[in-house]
C-alpha cells in the first residue's frame, strides 16, 4: 500500500472516530461542551497528520444525546427527570407521575442581564488598583441610566468581587434604588476553557484553565437555570462581571460549543440579555449592547 493511501485510510478512521465522539458530546451541567477528539495536525516526518486528542475537563460531566440536539434537562430541573429521580429514590409507581410533574414545573420567566464592567486602569500591577478610568465611570453611569429606563422591577444585582466590577456596580446601583446587591468570587475574571481556534496573543497556562474553568462553570450552574418552582412572578436580575465569564455563559446557555467563547466581543459597560423560560428554553435578546452610548464613550479594554 502506498504512503498516500495509508495516510488517507488512517485519516478516514480518525475522522470516523471524531464523529462518534462528537455525537456523544458532554453534559453534566455542561450540556453543550463538545470536544474534538481528532484534528488535522502538522505532518510528521513520515507525512502523516498527527492526531490531536483534547481531553475534556474533569468537571465536564457525562454524555448527552448528540451535537445540535437541545438538551431539555440542561439545568437538571426538567420536571420529568425530577419525577423519575423521586421514583427511584422512593420506589413510587407510574400513577404518581402526572401530579408530581405539575409540582416540579417552573411557572415564571427569568430575565438575566449580564453587564461587562466599565473601562479600567489595565496597567496597574495589583488587582485592587485596577480601578475605573474617568471614561469607565461615565460608561457605568450610562449603563445604569439604560437599565433604569427599561422600567423593570429588578430583583437583585450580583457582582464579581474584583475591583472594576465592584466600582461599576456602585455606580449602576445609584440608578436602581432599593435593589439588593450580592458579591461573589464565582464571577471573577478568568480562563474558562481553551478557545478554538487558539489565539497567539493570549495563552494562559494549563493550570489556569483547570482552576478558572471549574469556577466559571460553577457560576453558570449556580446562576443560570430556569426559575424555582416557588417563584410566581417573572424576575429581572443584573450580573456585573467580566467579558470571558459572560461569553462563556452565553455559549453554555445557548448550548453552543463553549470553546467558541473567544469569537465573541463585548464592549465595556455593555448589556447582554438572556431569557430563561419556564420550560427551560433559552433566548438571547441582546449581546454586548452599547447602542445607548455615544460613539466617543465606547471602549473595549
Amino acid at each position: 500500500m502506498s504512503a498516500c493511501a495509508g495516510g488517507a485510510r488512517r485519516t478516514g478512521m480518525a475522522f470516523r472516530q471524531a464523529l462518534q465522539l462528537a455525537a456523544c458530546g458532554l453534559a453534566g451541567g455542561s450540556a453543550a461542551v463538545l470536544f474534538s477528539a481528532v484534528a488535522v495536525g502538522k505532518p510528521r516526518a513520515g507525512g502523516d497528520a498527527e492526531p490531536r486528542v483534547v481531553e475534556p475537563p474533569a468537571w465536564a460531566g457525562a454524555a448527552r444525546p448528540g451535537p445540535g440536539v437541545w438538551d431539555p434537562n440542561w439545568d437538571r430541573r426538567e420536571p420529568l427527570s425530577l419525577v423519575n429521580l423521586r421514583k427511584r429514590n422512593l420506589g413510587s409507581g407510574d400513577d404518581d407521575v402526572p401530579p408530581r410533574m405539575d409540582h416540579y414545573k417552573a411557572k415564571a420567566t427569568r430575565h438575566i442581564f449580564l453587564i461587562r464592567h466599565s473601562q479600567y486602569h489595565v496597567d496597574a500591577s495589583l488587582e485592587k488598583d485596577r480601578t475605573l478610568t474617568p471614561l469607565g465611570r461615565e460608561q457605568a453611569e450610562l449603563t445604569g441610566l439604560r437599565l433604569a429606563s427599561l422600567g423593570l422591577k429588578f430583583n437583585r444585582i450580583v457582582h464579581s468581587s474584583m475591583t472594576r466590577a465592584v466600582e461599576t456596580t456602585d455606580i449602576i446601583r445609584k440608578h436602581l434604588p432599593g435593589v439588593s446587591t450580592v458579591s461573589t468570587d464565582l464571577l471573577r475574571e478568568g480562563a474558562p476553557i481553551e478557545p478554538d481556534p487558539p489565539v497567539s496573543h493570549w495563552k494562559p497556562e494549563a493550570v489556569q484553565y483547570y482552576e478558572d474553568g471549574a469556577r466559571i462553570e460553577a457560576a453558570f450552574r449556580n446562576y443560570i437555570h430556569r426559575a424555582d418552582t416557588k417563584q410566581q412572578d417573572d424576575s429581572y436580575e443584573v450580573f456585573v462581571c467580566h467579558a470571558n465569564v459572560i461569553r462563556y455563559i452565553v455559549c453554555r446557555a445557548l448550548q453552543f460549543p463553549p470553546e467558541g467563547w473567544l469569537r465573541l466581543s463585548l464592549n465595556n459597560g455593555s448589556i447582554t440579555h438572556l431569557v430563561v423560560r419556564p420550560d427551560g428554553r433559552v433566548a438571547l435578546r441582546a449581546l454586548g449592547d452599547t447602542g445607548f452610548m455615544p460613539p466617543d464613550k465606547i471602549s473595549r479594554s
